[in-house]
């Protein structure tokens, strides 16, 4: 499995960018395809996930309203729109495949186990 993110660079606060993120395969029977982004010196972060047989979402509480996942599975592909964007959307914005949890889609780094090389996203004001 291999995941390709794209999308990313510099923009201005206020505006929009949207990443994309093409999966090679599925190695599970219940994946979920997931964001997440890591900034400097911080963790990574659970931004949102998709089960890709049935569409379900879970959103992170902190991007709700800003950011929107979406999928296209005749493409293998996942999308991650960040609306009204801030300096502190700064990170390299990472995809990831892993597979559900007790029909659940977990937040946890360690559950995914297919990763992209990401795609960084700076915000300036």
């Amino acid at each position: 499995v291999q995941l390709q993110a794209s999308g990313g660079g510099p923009a201005l606060a206020g505006a929009s960018v949207r990443l994309s993120c093409t999966a090679s395969a599925f190695g599970f029977a219940n994946p979920v395809m997931a964001w997440f982004r890591q900034a400097p010196g911080k963790e990574r972060e659970f931004l949102a996930g998709v089960k890709w047989n049935s569409g379900g979402i879970l959103s992170a509480d902190s991007v709700k309203g800003r950011f929107l996942i979406s999928r296209d599975v005749a493409k293998n592909m996942v999308y991650f729109e960040i609306n009204s964007l801030k300096p502190e959307d700064t990170a390299v914005y990472y995809c990831a495949q892993g597979r559900t949890i007790e029909g659940r889609i977990s937040r946890h780094a360690r559950v995914y186990d297919h990763w992209g090389h990401g795609t960084q996203v700076t915000v300036s004001s």
